[in-house]
Protein backbone atom coordinates (compact mmCIF):
# COMPACT_ATOMS: atom_id res chain seq x y z
CA UNK A 1 0.00 0.00 0.00
CA UNK A 2 1.35 3.58 -1.00
CA UNK A 3 1.44 6.32 1.44
CA UNK A 4 -1.05 8.31 -0.22
CA UNK A 5 -3.71 5.29 -0.25
CA UNK A 6 -2.34 5.09 3.48
CA UNK A 7 -3.93 8.97 3.64
CA UNK A 8 -6.49 8.39 1.78
CA UNK A 9 -7.78 5.66 4.58
CA UNK A 10 -6.81 7.07 7.51
CA UNK A 11 -8.93 10.03 6.37
CA UNK A 12 -11.98 7.59 5.74
CA UNK A 13 -11.20 6.09 9.16
CA UNK A 14 -9.48 3.03 7.77
CA UNK A 15 -6.34 1.88 7.53
CA UNK A 16 -6.27 -1.92 6.78
CA UNK A 17 -6.99 -2.69 3.24
CA UNK A 18 -6.11 -1.32 -0.17
CA UNK A 19 -6.90 -2.73 -3.60
CA UNK A 20 -3.47 -4.65 -5.30
CA UNK A 21 -2.18 -4.01 -8.40
CA UNK A 22 -3.67 -6.73 -10.62
CA UNK A 23 -5.59 -8.09 -7.90
CA UNK A 24 -8.25 -10.37 -9.04
CA UNK A 25 -11.63 -9.63 -8.45
CA UNK A 26 -12.33 -10.72 -5.39
CA UNK A 27 -13.86 -9.46 -2.21
CA UNK A 28 -11.54 -7.80 -0.18
CA UNK A 29 -11.62 -9.75 3.22
CA UNK A 30 -9.90 -7.55 6.51
CA UNK A 31 -11.70 -6.79 9.31
CA UNK A 32 -12.00 -3.27 8.95
CA UNK A 33 -14.51 -2.51 11.45
CA UNK A 34 -12.45 -2.04 14.41
CA UNK A 35 -9.62 0.05 12.77
CA UNK A 36 -12.42 2.29 11.21
CA UNK A 37 -13.17 3.27 14.81
CA UNK A 38 -15.94 2.99 17.47
CA UNK A 39 -19.27 2.32 16.04
CA UNK A 40 -22.70 1.53 18.15
CA UNK A 41 -22.94 -2.32 18.60
CA UNK A 42 -26.18 -2.26 17.17
CA UNK A 43 -27.09 0.30 14.38
CA UNK A 44 -29.91 1.74 14.33
CA UNK A 45 -30.16 2.19 10.61
CA UNK A 46 -29.52 -1.47 9.16
CA UNK A 47 -32.05 -4.19 9.19
CA UNK A 48 -32.23 -7.89 8.25
CA UNK A 49 -33.83 -7.91 4.63
CA UNK A 50 -34.14 -10.69 2.22
CA UNK A 51 -31.90 -11.62 -0.49
CA UNK A 52 -32.60 -9.91 -4.29
CA UNK A 53 -33.96 -13.03 -5.31
CA UNK A 54 -36.83 -13.18 -2.39
CA UNK A 55 -40.33 -12.03 -3.16
CA UNK A 56 -40.39 -8.24 -2.33
CA UNK A 57 -41.61 -7.39 1.35
CA UNK A 58 -45.42 -6.89 1.41
CA UNK A 59 -44.76 -3.38 3.12
CA UNK A 60 -42.17 -2.48 0.51
CA UNK A 61 -43.48 -0.37 -3.03
CA UNK A 62 -41.83 -1.69 -5.53
CA UNK A 63 -39.84 1.46 -7.59
CA UNK A 64 -42.49 2.85 -10.77
CA UNK A 65 -40.90 2.11 -13.69
CA UNK A 66 -41.17 4.80 -16.45
CA UNK A 67 -41.43 3.59 -20.20
CA UNK A 68 -38.74 3.99 -22.45
CA UNK A 69 -40.94 6.29 -24.09
CA UNK A 70 -41.07 8.41 -21.35
CA UNK A 71 -37.70 8.23 -20.10
CA UNK A 72 -36.21 10.11 -23.07
CA UNK A 73 -33.69 7.48 -24.25
CA UNK A 74 -34.86 8.03 -27.77
CA UNK A 75 -35.17 12.03 -27.67
CA UNK A 76 -31.27 12.17 -25.98
CA UNK A 77 -29.70 9.72 -28.24
CA UNK A 78 -25.99 11.64 -28.09
CA UNK A 79 -24.40 13.80 -25.42
CA UNK A 80 -24.41 17.07 -27.64
CA UNK A 81 -28.44 16.88 -27.53
CA UNK A 82 -28.52 15.61 -24.07
CA UNK A 83 -26.40 18.55 -22.85
CA UNK A 84 -28.01 21.38 -25.13
CA UNK A 85 -31.51 20.61 -23.64
CA UNK A 86 -30.26 20.56 -20.10
CA UNK A 87 -28.54 23.57 -20.35
CA UNK A 88 -31.70 25.30 -21.75
CA UNK A 89 -34.13 23.17 -19.78
CA UNK A 90 -37.30 25.20 -18.43
CA UNK A 91 -39.42 22.53 -17.54
CA UNK A 92 -40.07 23.09 -13.72
CA UNK A 93 -39.77 25.89 -11.01
CA UNK A 94 -35.51 25.56 -10.63
CA UNK A 95 -34.75 27.46 -13.28
CA UNK A 96 -35.65 31.29 -12.98
CA UNK A 97 -33.23 30.93 -9.29
CA UNK A 98 -30.48 28.80 -11.08
CA UNK A 99 -27.05 30.51 -12.00
CA UNK A 100 -26.76 27.27 -14.41
CA UNK A 101 -27.23 23.96 -14.63
CA UNK A 102 -25.02 21.39 -13.13
CA UNK A 103 -25.26 18.44 -16.29
CA UNK A 104 -22.81 15.95 -14.58
CA UNK A 105 -19.63 15.21 -15.29
CA UNK A 106 -16.75 12.21 -15.32
CA UNK A 107 -16.12 9.32 -17.13
CA UNK A 108 -18.42 8.84 -20.10
CA UNK A 109 -17.62 5.09 -20.56
CA UNK A 110 -17.79 4.70 -16.57
CA UNK A 111 -18.72 1.04 -14.93
CA UNK A 112 -20.16 3.32 -11.83
CA UNK A 113 -22.21 6.23 -11.64
CA UNK A 114 -23.11 8.29 -8.89
CA UNK A 115 -26.24 10.14 -8.25
CA UNK A 116 -27.01 13.08 -5.47
CA UNK A 117 -29.89 14.82 -4.63
CA UNK A 118 -28.91 17.90 -6.30
CA UNK A 119 -26.28 21.16 -6.57
CA UNK A 120 -25.54 23.29 -4.10
CA UNK A 121 -24.08 27.02 -4.04
CA UNK A 122 -20.60 25.37 -4.90
CA UNK A 123 -22.03 23.51 -7.56
CA UNK A 124 -24.36 25.88 -8.75
CA UNK A 125 -21.33 28.56 -9.02
CA UNK A 126 -19.18 26.12 -10.79
CA UNK A 127 -21.36 24.07 -13.09
CA UNK A 128 -19.67 20.92 -11.81
CA UNK A 129 -21.23 18.24 -9.29
CA UNK A 130 -19.75 17.64 -6.07
CA UNK A 131 -16.92 20.71 -5.55
CA UNK A 132 -17.29 21.57 -2.21
CA UNK A 133 -15.94 19.74 1.02
CA UNK A 134 -18.75 16.70 0.48
CA UNK A 135 -17.53 16.54 -2.76
CA UNK A 136 -13.62 16.26 -1.24
CA UNK A 137 -14.90 13.62 0.61
CA UNK A 138 -16.78 11.52 -2.21
CA UNK A 139 -13.52 11.71 -3.89
CA UNK A 140 -11.47 10.21 -0.94
CA UNK A 141 -14.19 7.92 -0.24
CA UNK A 142 -13.66 7.05 -5.15
CA UNK A 143 -9.90 6.64 -4.10
CA UNK A 144 -9.92 4.27 -1.52
CA UNK A 145 -11.81 2.06 -4.26
CA UNK A 146 -9.33 2.28 -7.06
CA UNK A 147 -11.70 4.53 -8.76
CA UNK A 148 -12.32 8.37 -9.79
CA UNK A 149 -14.44 10.59 -11.66
CA UNK A 150 -11.38 11.60 -14.00
CA UNK A 151 -10.81 7.50 -15.22
CA UNK A 152 -14.11 5.26 -14.02
CA UNK A 153 -16.90 7.26 -12.89
CA UNK A 154 -19.63 9.56 -13.83
CA UNK A 155 -21.24 11.53 -11.17
CA UNK A 156 -24.71 13.35 -11.72
CA UNK A 157 -27.52 14.16 -9.88
CA UNK A 158 -30.85 13.37 -9.66
CA UNK A 159 -32.00 16.98 -10.80
CA UNK A 160 -30.08 19.29 -12.76
CA UNK A 161 -30.44 22.98 -10.98
CA UNK A 162 -29.92 23.85 -7.41
CA UNK A 163 -32.77 23.98 -5.26
CA UNK A 164 -33.59 27.43 -3.45
CA UNK A 165 -31.91 27.36 0.04
CA UNK A 166 -30.28 23.78 -0.97
CA UNK A 167 -33.84 22.54 0.54
CA UNK A 168 -34.40 18.65 -1.08
CA UNK A 169 -36.06 18.81 -4.51
CA UNK A 170 -39.34 18.04 -4.76
CA UNK A 171 -41.32 15.21 -6.65
CA UNK A 172 -42.24 16.87 -9.50
CA UNK A 173 -39.01 18.61 -9.78
CA UNK A 174 -36.94 15.03 -10.03
CA UNK A 175 -39.82 13.81 -12.07
CA UNK A 176 -39.15 17.01 -14.54
CA UNK A 177 -35.37 16.40 -14.90
CA UNK A 178 -35.72 12.03 -14.58
CA UNK A 179 -35.81 12.14 -18.78
CA UNK A 180 -31.88 13.52 -18.71
CA UNK A 181 -30.60 11.43 -15.74
CA UNK A 182 -32.12 8.57 -17.62
CA UNK A 183 -30.68 9.35 -21.11
CA UNK A 184 -27.17 9.58 -19.40
CA UNK A 185 -27.61 6.37 -17.99
CA UNK A 186 -28.74 4.75 -21.78
CA UNK A 187 -25.66 6.46 -22.71
CA UNK A 188 -23.44 5.53 -20.29
CA UNK A 189 -24.63 1.56 -19.37
CA UNK A 190 -22.73 1.89 -15.87
CA UNK A 191 -22.51 -1.60 -14.36
CA UNK A 192 -23.98 -0.22 -11.59
CA UNK A 193 -25.38 3.23 -9.65
CA UNK A 194 -25.15 4.29 -6.64
CA UNK A 195 -27.49 6.77 -4.89
CA UNK A 196 -26.17 9.20 -2.08
CA UNK A 197 -28.23 9.56 1.01
CA UNK A 198 -32.05 9.70 1.67
CA UNK A 199 -33.58 12.08 -0.95
CA UNK A 200 -31.70 10.82 -3.83
CA UNK A 201 -32.60 7.20 -3.20
CA UNK A 202 -36.20 8.31 -2.65
CA UNK A 203 -36.77 10.24 -5.86
CA UNK A 204 -34.50 7.67 -8.05
CA UNK A 205 -37.20 4.71 -6.06
CA UNK A 206 -40.29 6.39 -5.71
CA UNK A 207 -40.81 5.38 -2.09
CA UNK A 208 -40.81 7.16 1.03
CA UNK A 209 -39.02 4.62 2.75
CA UNK A 210 -36.32 5.73 5.06
CA UNK A 211 -32.46 4.89 4.34
CA UNK A 212 -32.55 2.53 6.83
CA UNK A 213 -34.81 0.67 4.86
CA UNK A 214 -33.02 1.20 0.95
CA UNK A 215 -29.60 1.03 1.89
CA UNK A 216 -28.22 -2.85 1.80
CA UNK A 217 -30.39 -4.73 -0.76
CA UNK A 218 -29.66 -4.28 -4.47
CA UNK A 219 -32.80 -2.39 -6.24
CA UNK A 220 -32.81 -1.68 -9.74
CA UNK A 221 -33.81 1.44 -11.59
CA UNK A 222 -35.41 2.70 -14.64
CA UNK A 223 -35.92 1.33 -17.88
CA UNK A 224 -32.94 -0.79 -18.37
CA UNK A 225 -33.03 -2.28 -14.89
CA UNK A 226 -29.69 -1.22 -14.06
CA UNK A 227 -28.92 -2.16 -10.49
CA UNK A 228 -28.63 -0.28 -8.05
CA UNK A 229 -27.05 0.65 -4.08
CA UNK A 230 -28.20 2.92 -1.82
CA UNK A 231 -25.02 4.31 0.50
CA UNK A 232 -24.67 7.20 2.79
CA UNK A 233 -24.24 11.20 1.48
CA UNK A 234 -20.88 12.47 2.15
CA UNK A 235 -22.15 15.70 3.60
CA UNK A 236 -23.59 12.98 6.23
CA UNK A 237 -20.52 11.68 7.00
CA UNK A 238 -19.00 14.76 7.72
CA UNK A 239 -21.64 15.45 10.11
CA UNK A 240 -21.52 12.18 11.69
CA UNK A 241 -18.33 10.59 11.10
CA UNK A 242 -18.80 7.53 12.87
CA UNK A 243 -21.20 6.19 10.42
CA UNK A 244 -17.86 5.80 8.32
CA UNK A 245 -17.42 2.43 8.83
CA UNK A 246 -20.74 1.63 7.88
CA UNK A 247 -19.89 3.35 5.06
CA UNK A 248 -16.65 1.88 4.12
CA UNK A 249 -18.43 -1.42 4.60
CA UNK A 250 -20.69 0.08 1.52
CA UNK A 251 -17.70 0.64 -0.31
CA UNK A 252 -16.40 -2.62 -0.27
CA UNK A 253 -19.90 -4.09 -1.36
CA UNK A 254 -19.86 -0.94 -4.79
CA UNK A 255 -16.22 -2.58 -5.47
CA UNK A 256 -17.26 -6.12 -5.74
CA UNK A 257 -20.12 -5.62 -7.69
CA UNK A 258 -18.10 -3.34 -9.98
CA UNK A 259 -15.84 -5.69 -10.63
CA UNK A 260 -17.83 -8.32 -10.63
CA UNK A 261 -17.10 -9.82 -7.70
CA UNK A 262 -20.82 -11.00 -7.09
CA UNK A 263 -23.84 -11.30 -9.09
Amino acid sequence: MNDARKRRLARLGVDSWALRDGAPATAPTADVSAAAGPVEAAAPDRVTTPPPSSPPRADVRPPAQPSAAASGMDAYADWATLEAAVASCTQCGLCPTRTQTVFGAGARDAPLMIVGEGPGADEDASGLPFVGRAGKLLDEMLAAIDHSRERNVFIANVVKCRPPGNRDPATDEAEACRPYLEAQIALIKPRLIVALGRVAAQRLLATDQPLSRLRGPLHHYGPLQTPLLVTYHPAYLLRSPREKAKSWQDLKGIWQRVNGAVD
